[in-house]
């Protein structure tokens, strides 16, 4: 019993409201095979002259009839749930012993006489209830009214053809209505109810697949945007490094510590990022591209004022400064740069413009970059269009608003938006 009961405990909701609502139809539909048997084997039945052969068959075709419903039921939810198909063979093994059950209950009480016994209208309408009751679980409801108007004329027609008075008739139609149909409104709603439960149960498998995509995703991301810009600068230090040692020049050895710097901080920042706890920092981020630039001959001009800005906003402009001078370094030719942050009303505006683009500005990047950047930027509702302009420039142009920066907690959050920014762009740069 302890066992049970700490297996019942360790079930899930779903599974629990799954067992639960299958035992009832599973009650009611053999409470209602019972309940003919014991019809069927009541005082008056047996003193009205009926053959023992008769009622035999009357109750061991009730108990088929459960059989068979019974795994009919259970069939008839996974098809409800979607998850099968429901094949024709118990559908026309259930179908047969409902027939056979009215047909051999109809000539059973016929001995008796509904006028004088009308609880054989209940039993008739118990005939019939199983197999109903399983079978409009498969079906559409319109179709399972159908089959209840064809199992009512069933009923029905046998009666008067026993010679049934139309009050007989009339009597147990509205026996089998009654019944056949309350079963049918109960099962179809409790179903209902379970495939709500059923999809609620689908949707956090997908939240918790969804979640490890994501994550995937995050990781993807920030690997990209910080190591992208610091392999550049490695392999732009080095190959001065290597011009230098050949022309015998001292400054070879400070280029190499400082690309031994460099790849100590990259270290650093992967086990970061796979810790989870790596944020961009504006103004960081717009002092190393800046001496980054510099450092490869690129005058940059960084303008504007980030005190004051909310948290979140800070990280996701400081990983679009990161990406954009990572840009800058690997397309191109570019001997000047200008990066400017400025608030216009309630939105902040992060501008990086260069010039020497080259005639294809995409490079050989699939764009990996500004699409990472679209997606952050797209958690805070902000907009990214990157493209050439006159003058042999490139124009970066970054928006987030100030509210929405606000009201993130910390900084901008790593899972995939549900809203994606908008990305215009001629020409990709990353």
């Amino acid at each position: 019993m302890s066992g049970w009961i700490r297996g019942w405990r360790g079930r899930g909701d779903f599974a629990k409201v799954d067992f639960y609502t299958r035992g009832t139809f599973y009650f009611l539909l053999w409470t209602t095979v019972a309940s003919q048997v014991a019809l069927s084997v009541t005082r008056p039945v047996r003193h009205s002259g009926a053959p023992a052969a008769l009622i035999a068959a009357s109750c061991l075709l009730a108990v088929a009839q459960g059989v068979a419903a019974t795994g009919l039921t259970s069939r008839g939810i996974e098809v409800y749930l979607g998850k099968a198909q429901l094949g024709w063979r118990p559908v026309a093994l259930g179908a047969g012993l409902m027939v056979a059950d009215v047909a051999v209950s109809v000539a059973l009480w016929s001995f008796v006489g509904l006028r004088e016994e009308p609880m054989g209208t209940s039993a008739l309408a118990a005939a019939a209830a199983p197999f109903l009751m399983a079978y409009c679980l498969a079906i559409r409801k319109w179709v399972s009214v159908a089959v209840q108007a064809g199992a009512l004329v069933l009923v029905c027609g046998s009666v008067a053809l026993s010679g049934a008075s139309a009050g007989e008739v009339a009597g147990c139609a509205i026996s089998v209505v009654g019944l056949c149909g309350w079963f049918a409104v109960t099962v179809r709603c409790s179903a209902w109810h379970l495939g709500v439960m059923w999809k609620l149960e689908q949707s956090k498998d997908v939240q918790a697949q969804l979640a490890v995509a994501e994550e995937r995703l995050r990781f993807g991301r920030d690997l990209h945007d910080v190591m992208g810009r610091n392999l550049a600068v490695i392999a732009l230090k080095s190959e001065l490094a290597v011009q230098l040692a050949r022309r015998g020049r001292p400054e070879a050895v400070e280029q190499m510590v400082e690309v031994q710097r460099l790849a100590q901080e990259s270290q650093r920042e992967v086990r970061d990022v796979v810790r989870g706890y790596r944020e961009a920092d504006l103004g960081v981020e717009l002092a190393g591209a800046q001496g980054v630039l510099e450092a490869a001959g690129i005058a940059c001009d960084v303008s504007g004022e980030v005190a004051g800005l909310p948290v979140a906003v800070q990280s996701v402009l400081g990983w679009v400064v990161r990406e954009a001078a990572t840009n800058v370094l690997r397309h191109g030719d570019a001997g000047r740069c200008a990066i400017g942050v400025g608030v216009e009303g309630s939105v902040v505006t992060l501008t990086v413009e260069n010039d020497g683009v080259c005639p294809d500005p995409s490079g050989s990047g699939s764009g990996s970059g500004l699409a990472g950047l679209r997606e952050r930027l797209g958690v805070l509702d902000g907009t990214l269009t990157a493209g050439p302009a006159e003058g042999g420039r490139f124009v970066l142009v970054a928006r987030v608003p100030v509210i929405a920066g606000a009201n993130a907690r910390g900084s901008a959050p790593d899972p995939a938006p549900q809203s994606p920014a908008r990305l215009d762009f001629a020409g990709d740069a990353a």
